[in-house]
């Protein structure tokens, strides 16, 4: 099916870009749960727009008293909570930019907090504005350098920046890698490794545009096992759940 623009109408006035991205990352995990990973292995969706979720609660959370005093037992014996530590004020406050994430985790089933991959489908929200950029790309720099693979797609249209060459930029990479001006959209795959001593990242990208079939990428799980991210077969799913076809 020949991808469709969800940032211009008419599709943008039927269904919101992101609550699309939010499906399809839960089709991605399907598919990689059902027709991919083992039993060792299991894939989840992880949405959020900005700040987290936690970061949120935190700002509403009332600070207790230093010390508390019970009666453990109801027999009158009297224990003293820990008192609360007081952090002195900062030397200053600075703006921070938390990027949108739709995206899904591959972890190790025995071992849930081990991430092992990640697939973000880059928003509209991760290109509207330099510091966002910068945040995405660093997010994904960050991922490779612990060892975490990563996969993404940009299907947006109405922003023109291209973070797979942010994402280069910060590794360092020459240019020689970084894709034509045209098309806009595009699919990329990293895959951190060591080679001998040497600290390498191997690099998959494919440039495609509105009309054409989404491509399929390989993904590292763990040393040379790859699972394939189908994201022409997910998106078709998407678009069905969603009536867009």
């Amino acid at each position: 099916m020949p991808l469709l623009d969800h940032f211009r109408p008419p599709l943008s006035e039927r269904y919101p870009a992101d609550s699309l991205h939010s499906n399809w990352a839960t089709r991605i995990a399907d598919n990689l749960n059902q027709h991919w990973l083992s039993e060792r292995f299991r894939a989840a969706e992880n949405t959020h727009l900005g700040a987290t979720p936690e970061i949120d609660i935190a700002t509403y959370e009332s600070p207790e008293p230093q010390t508390r005093r019970f009666d453990i037992n109801g027999n009158g014996a009297i224990a003293v909570a820990p008192a609360i530590w007081t952090a002195p004020a900062p030397l200053a406050t600075i703006a921070m930019t938390y990027p949108d994430t739709f995206e899904v985790e591959i972890r190790a089933a025995t071992g849930w907090h081990t991430l092992l991959a990640v697939i973000e489908l880059v928003s509209e929200g991760n290109k509207d504005r330099l510091a966002s950029r910068q945040a995405f790309a660093a997010k994904s720099v960050a991922y490779l350098q612990r060892g975490v693979s990563v996969a993404l797609i940009d299907i947006v249209t109405v922003r023109h920046a291209n973070l797979h060459h942010e994402i280069l930029d910060m590794l360092g990479a020459g240019p020689d890698l970084r894709m034509p001006a045209e098309p806009q959209q595009y699919a990329a795959s990293y895959r951190p490794t060591m080679r001998g001593e040497k600290p390498e990242a191997d690099i998959w990208s494919v440039p495609f545009g509105v009309g054409d079939e989404l491509p399929t990428m390989p993904l590292r799980l763990k040393g040379d096992l790859f699972v394939p991210v189908e994201f022409e077969a997910t998106y078709m799913e998407a678009c069905r759940k969603r009536r867009l076809i």
